[in-house]
């Protein structure tokens, strides 16, 4: 099922959506849709990131090379 919103963005932004759309071949709303559909994600990842801090800085995991090592 399908909804539809409203938004107000820059012209400049809308410029270069339009720009993009074009190119692409896709309709502003996908482009909107996919963008939106990768910035919950990426909030989604840096939430659960968050949570897991305390549990690795216990396990003695501080940065990314510190994961690394530990799974390769």
């Amino acid at each position: 099922m399908m909804d539809s919103i409203t938004i107000t963005i820059p012209k400049r932004l809308k410029e270069e959506l339009d720009r993009e759309r074009k190119a692409e071949g896709l309709s502003r709303s996908a482009i909107v849709s996919e963008a939106l559909k990768k910035y919950l994600t990426l909030r989604k990842l840096e939430s659960l990131r968050q949570k897991m801090i305390p549990k690795a800085r216990a396990q003695g995991i501080y940065t990314d090379e510190d994961v690394f090592a530990r799974v390769s």
